[in-house]
């Protein structure tokens, strides 16, 4: 099922998302909720917290074809690469606004996946930096906050305005 966008400022988008502690028929269940979501956007990745769901779920798809999706819970960067990469980015919870965001290029991610088991994944490129976008979503950070406070100033303004 789609799922609705917390639209910016909601505090939901400013908060920690809580640790999950078994993938249950529930957790699976959001996750295809998100993934419903995610590919109607359409978008190359989803946190909970994006649909007021406060667990520590993404879901990140970057392939071209679709039906890729990497389902994640509790997802964490252990190692980044010192090549960064640029990309535009934006975010359903903050529409017709996006900006050039500077990370690692490739980062290698651990994870309770679909089965409850701890995997590690190398992500690079395009997948890379949703995985990093979304894990910033579980922490309460967005995009922008990686934008100097005057372009984080001038972005929220413009969606603003927008929004009228």
């Amino acid at each position: 099922m789609k799922r609705d966008y917390v639209m910016w400022p909601d505090k939901r988008l400013r908060s920690i998302a809580q640790d999950v502690t078994e993938v249950t028929d529930e957790t699976k269940a959001i996750w295809a909720d998100m993934v419903e979501t995610m590919d109607a956007m359409p978008g190359v990745g989803l946190a909970a917290v994006q649909i007021g769901v406060m667990q520590r779920l993404a879901v990140v798809d970057a392939s071209d074809q679709r039906g890729q999706a990497v389902l994640m819970a509790n997802p964490e960067v252990l190692h980044a690469s010192a090549q960064l990469r640029e990309h535009e980015e934006a975010s359903p919870n903050l529409p017709g606004v996006s900006a050039v965001i500077e990370r690692p290029r490739a980062v290698t991610v651990r994870f309770m996946n679909v089965s409850g088991d701890m995997e590690e994944r190398d992500f690079v490129g395009i997948w890379a930096t949703s995985a990093q976008h979304q894990i910033d979503h579980l922490k309460g950070k967005m995009y922008f906050d990686h934008l100097s406070r005057t372009r984080r100033e001038m972005l929220i303004k413009k969606a603003r305005k927008l929004a009228r």
